[in-house]
């Protein structure tokens, strides 16, 4: 199935929105919930945020729609993406990655790890907490409000979605830490999907960008019958035109699977085992014209292996044509739940067929195919899954239209917040979006990848939404950030840091402000998490005495202000 156009991408979201509202829910359970917390997707944010709220003395739900927590951290995303660990990780983070550390036996932190130890660390966190109930395969079909406050959410079981009670959670407090924002959306909160023009928010690198990183190499021809175009493109092609240098769209970057393989042959299953489902080979040509312009190397030429431990990789999408799935994400954010699931199965079929096409397809040489069987799915790793990760790389979702939007020069340091309510320090990074004949050759569009120098603070409005709309709810994940800042923020070790700190910033707003968190004041919250993190990582500890990112808090509010009446320029 071809992605969608615009045109018929903006009717299924319209559609989409509409329809549960207007659908005919079940009667509800009897054993509805009433806590002081509502924490919606127990990924790292979600986990962080349940686990803060709780220890502060609130009751607290965790709801996961999904059978497993951590979200891509404890889902095969084990080569962390962090640049200054010792200035970043605070806090609950740096306890996370400490553990991870202890787990093998090691000192200080470590953030490269398998997918089980990281799963048995945030299983720690929940338990040593007391969030012994994780409310699993419930999703969110309805929020009731009335005015701007969130009175309830429905939810429906995931498993029996058409039989099935709906479950109704009532909270003070709702914290939506999904990786969608569906929470957010059913509360009527306003957000943007895909890319905004450069010119949106005076930026440089958001919008159409065709690069030459992750690209294809002239000469890669595009037709299933070499030089006729008569005969349609290969598969994974799109027959429209690329946009402009700078042009907004509502395309959502690559998704894909971080891949969790062993070459230890105790622990392996070989790839070549079983044909994967709707295997097609068709769907691989573009590889096959790939390599005839651009020969092979090694088998480490089109997938990523960043090796972990004991005899592990984390495999990313690596080039022009690997594991992201080009296009195929564009539907993906507004879809019902149904399709979800079909994106999602599409998704893993490629995936699989990827592997199974390159370990046993003649066309790839002998030595390379000789190399990579000696990597397979290993038997310790997500066992109730058929060894192969649940979680789905939704990179890029729904954002927010906040308080206030996180732009291109926030990251580079030209703009300072006032407000931080947390930090991050990873590229500005979006992955493919398209595919398309350029000249007559095949083009990647959308990567885009522009280093950092420093870490910068995150706007505690950016993690809140307009008051009229909903006063009681806090986003941590799908912040309001244009395309190309999001894809800085949007790594898990600063999800965590932002978890934690909303999760004190609703403890705030309950305890002083009626459940309303845009009246809390985020220098109380970082406050609070400064104390917190001080008295759980001592002076003793060798990254507390690095520098530290609190000595400059006021420094920063100061410099903030300072920019803003023009008496300082940017650095």
């Amino acid at each position: 199935m071809k992605p969608k156009t615009l045109s018929m991408m903006l009717r299924r979201a319209a559609l989409t929105l509409i329809a549960p509202l207007a659908m005919a829910l079940p009667a509800s359970a009897a054993d509805d919930y009433q806590v002081d917390v509502c924490v919606y997707g127990a990924t790292p944010a979600g986990i962080m945020a349940a686990c803060a709220a709780k220890s502060e003395g609130k009751s607290v739900l965790l709801i996961e729609p999904g059978r497993r927590i951590g979200g891509m951290t404890a889902g095969g995303l084990g080569w962390t993406d962090l640049y200054h660990p010792a200035e970043v990780l605070k806090g609950y983070s740096r306890k996370f990655y400490k553990r991870i550390a202890a787990a093998y036996g090691q000192t200080g932190i470590k953030i490269t790890f398998e997918p089980k130890v990281a799963l048995a660390v945030f299983d720690r966190f929940l338990t040593e907490n007391g969030i012994n109930d994780v409310l699993y395969r419930y999703r969110i079909v309805q929020a009731n409000k009335t005015a701007n406050n969130i009175d309830a959410i429905v939810l429906e079981s995931a498993d029996a979605p058409q039989t099935a009670a709906h479950k109704t959670v009532k909270a003070r407090v709702y914290l939506d830490c999904s990786y969608e924002g569906d929470l957010m959306a059913r509360a009527g909160v306003s957000y943007t999907i895909g890319r905004e023009a450069n010119d949106k928010y005076g930026e440089t690198k958001n919008g159409v960008q065709m690069l030459n990183k992750h690209q294809f190499p002239d000469g890669v021809d595009p037709y299933k019958v070499k030089d006729d175009p008569s005969s349609g493109l290969l598969w994974g092609i799109l027959p429209d035109e690329v946009g402009q240098t700078g042009q907004g769209d509502s395309h959502v970057q690559a998704y894909n699977f971080r891949l969790t393989l062993t070459y230890d042959p105790a622990n392996r299953i070989p790839i070549t085992d079983t044909k994967p489902d709707n295997y097609d080979p068709s769907k691989y040509e573009l590889l096959i014209r790939l390599k005839e312009v651009s020969p092979w190397k090694t088998y480490e030429d089109c997938l990523k292996w960043s090796k972990m431990p004991n005899s592990k990789c984390d495999m990313n999408n690596q080039g022009a044509f690997s594991t992201d799935m080009i296009g195929y994400s564009w539907n993906y954010p507004e879809a019902s739940y149904a399709e979800r699931e079909r994106i999602y199965k599409e998704h893993l079929d490629y995936t699989k067929g990827l592997l199974y096409f390159m370990w046993t397809d003649e066309r790839i040489p002998a030595n390379i195919r000789a190399d990579l069987a000696k990597w397979g799915w290993p038997k310790d790793e997500y066992e109730d899954n058929g060894h192969i990760t649940p979680q789905l790389y939704v990179r890029e979702s729904r954002r927010m239209l906040g308080r206030m939007v996180m732009t291109q020069a926030h990251c580079t340091g030209e703009a300072v917040v006032s407000d931080p309510i947390g930090w991050a320090d990873y590229t500005m990074d979006s992955h493919n979006c398209g595919r398309y004949v350029v000249n007559g050759m095949v083009k990647n569009e959308g990567d885009v990848q522009i280093y950092i120098k420093n870490p910068y603070n995150v706007s505690y409005r950016a993690v809140t939404p307009q008051a009229s709309e909903a006063r009681n709810l806090i986003v941590p994940v799908c912040l309001s950030a244009s395309h190309i800042a999001f894809g800085s923020i949007r790594m898990e070790p600063i999800y965590m840091v932002l978890g934690e700190t909303c999760g004190l910033a609703a403890v705030e707003a309950i305890n002083k402000h009626a459940g309303c968190v845009q009246e809390v004041d985020a220098s109380v919250v970082m406050s609070r998490f400064a104390e917190r993190d001080r008295s759980e990582n001592p002076t003793g500890d060798t990254a507390s005495r690095c520098p530290d990112i609190y000595d400059n808090y006021f420094d920063n509010l100061q410099r903030a202000k300072d920019l803003a009446t023009g008496t300082r320029q940017a650095e």
